[in-house]
């Protein structure tokens, strides 16, 4: 628990962020406190998302609320992928009764790859870059944008009004 300054207890809010796929869902948790997230094992998606993974995970975390990344172009329009992201979206925050964010993740992607390139160069990462590592980066960089405050967020339209953010002291 974090005690700020004025003495009343504030929770330290954990969320899960999720970088949805047609083959796989990257995951990552973080919370606010550090603003910091870490990639999770990504879950496997075919004709739908393997619920019973992402409940376990679910169950395990209880967050606070879910992060999921909504894939638009370059100029914020709709792609092909935008339909059944949202969709995932609308069901994950159904089926588990959280709170549940869209977060605009253009180029989420690019830079998760970036981000293994630069740590195989200067030798951080030394072995070979595993099926999904991808999609678990991606899924830890949507939601600490949404942590920093930096992500253009919207509620899904089935989900509850936005919880607070704990502020930092």
């Amino acid at each position: 628990m974090h005690e700020p300054s004025g003495g009343t207890s504030t929770k330290t809010r954990v969320y899960l962020g999720f970088d949805y796929g047609l083959k796989r869902i990257g995951m990552a948790v973080g919370d606010d406190l550090t603003r910091l997230a870490r990639p999770l094992p990504v879950v496997t998606n075919g004709r739908e998302p393997d619920w019973i993974a992402i409940g376990k995970l679910i169950k395990e975390w209880r967050p606070d609320a879910v992060i999921v990344g909504l894939p638009v172009d370059m100029e914020g329009a709709d792609q092909a992928i935008t339909g059944p992201a949202r969709n995932f979206a609308q069901e994950l925050g159904s089926r588990y009764g959280l709170p549940m964010f869209l977060v605009d993740e253009r180029l989420s992607s690019r830079a998760a790859d970036d981000e293994i390139r630069t740590a195989r160069a200067d030798g951080r990462k030394k072995h070979r870059v595993q099926k999904g590592e991808r999609d678990g980066v991606a899924a830890r960089l949507i939601l600490e944008q949404y942590l920093s405050g930096c992500g253009r967020s919207t509620p899904a339209a089935s989900a509850p009004s936005e919880i607070p953010k704990a502020e930092a002291s």
